[in-house]
């Protein structure tokens, strides 16, 4: 049985049945910011549309990246993203790593920035077995959540 929102699951029957290639990526995404922005959009390229798989809060807060994170609430943050042009649904996940979410939407492409390696991409093996790919993007190099933390902290 899909766990998938009822809307996800309509647009993902609809994109197979028009042969799109879905491409998948995930994460925090709390404070969205240019190095965000370019992962999107590159994945968004590798195929014909971009579904993102965002941590809910609970799950962002077993990450550990630290007190008080996310900053901005899942709410918050689903709204920054479905707002971006290059993305064409996000759906939340509970659990620490998305694996149910890649086993249900079971992208044609799957992706992460340059900060994995091959070896740490959860859902690599079922993507692959399935025929599809992943792709790990290069990080624009001097953005992250952490960083901007670090340099409003202070500013304080």
């Amino acid at each position: 049985m899909s766990t998938l929102s009822p809307e996800l699951s309509q647009r993902l029957a609809e994109w197979r049945a028009a042969g799109l290639r879905v491409v998948f990526t995930n994460g925090v995404f709390d404070l969205l910011h240019p190095g965000h922005l370019a992962v999107l959009e590159a994945a968004r390229a590798l195929g014909d549309v971009l579904v993102v798989g965002l941590n809910s809060d609970a799950s962002a807060r077993t990450l550990g990246k630290g007190e008080g994170r996310p900053v901005l609430d899942e709410t918050a943050r689903i709204r920054m993203l479905a707002a971006l042009r290059c993305v064409d649904a996000v759906e939340l996940f509970n659990e620490p790593t998305p694996l149910r979410l890649i086993r249900e939407v079971r992208p044609d492409v799957l992706v992460k920035g340059g900060d994995y390696s091959d070896r740490e991409v959860v859902g690599r093996d079922l993507v692959e077995a399935a025929g599809g790919r992943v792709v790990l993007l290069p990080l624009l190099p001097g953005y992250s959540t952490t960083a901007l933390l670090e340099r409003i902290r202070a500013l304080e």
